[in-house]
């Protein structure tokens, strides 16, 4: 199988390769994440959260079951279509390109686990922030979770293979015109399959700059999902909060 002409993410993140690969993320890390980060915003019980590039809805239902009421949304329809099975009144999914604004507003637009960074078109990920400027109300905070480039880049393995449910996931890493690049190559179902990720290398001060030409500000950031400070060289997230 070669690879899809469409977006790098439109094609991966529908497969259900994608979900295998990344079965054993640490689930019991992203609720403490997502304690801490409600708890620090002081969201009001019952308040409006919206999940961008929400996947599976894995936090999203976690949030709705801490009692808020929360939108996820992905441009990947089958992701969306296996979140739907969760939905409740205070909790629902709907497929949606989050470059664009979504027509409703919230108390916090959450934009977590690196989904940012990924389009062709550079003005989209301008576009992704003035969206959310747009989707928060007068009171709301916007949170991206972003990786440290910096940290990635100095602990990047470049090549290895990790073996998940039978599947061989062959893994090749590197840096290209300030691209953090994985290519991932694995035989299944008696096909072979390749894809890649892209995500552009943005720094804070990258960040810096999308937040002035969208007119948001700069209000806190973090380096882990503790909410510990951030450090540019030894920090593994980078965590900002703005309005």
């Amino acid at each position: 199988m070669t690879k899809s002409t469409k977006q790098w993410y439109a094609s991966w993140f529908n497969t259900p390769y994608y979900h295998i690969l990344y079965k054993d993320r640490d689930y019991s890390e992203a609720q403490q994440f997502m304690d801490n980060l409600t708890n620090y915003l002081n969201i009001p019980e019952g308040g409006k959260i919206l999940d961008l590039a929400c996947g599976k809805g894995r936090h999203s239902i976690y949030l709705n079951k801490l009692g808020f009421n929360v939108t996820g949304v992905d441009l990947s329809e089958e992701s969306i279509k296996h979140a739907q099975q969760f939905e409740n009144d205070t909790l629902k999914f709907d497929v949606h390109d989050m470059s664009k604004p979504y027509p409703d507003t919230f108390d916090a637009v959450f934009n977590l686990f690196t989904s940012f960074g990924y389009f062709d078109d550079e003005a989209c990920n301008l576009k992704t922030i003035q969206s959310i400027k747009a989707e928060l109300n007068a009171f709301g905070f916007g949170v991206i979770d972003f990786m440290n480039t910096n940290y990635v880049i100095d602990h990047l393995v470049s090549e290895d293979v990790k073996s998940v449910e039978g599947i061989d996931f062959r893994q090749r890493r590197s840096v290209v015109d300030n691209y953090i690049i994985k290519d991932i190559s694995f035989e299944a179902d008696g096909e072979q399959y390749e894809f890649q990720e892209r995500v552009k290398a943005f720094t804070l001060k990258d960040f810096e700059d999308l937040f002035e030409k969208a007119g948001v500000y700069l209000l806190d950031v973090f380096g882990d999902y503790k909410l510990r400070k951030y450090d540019s060289q030894t920090s593994e997230r980078l965590i900002m909060i703005f309005k």
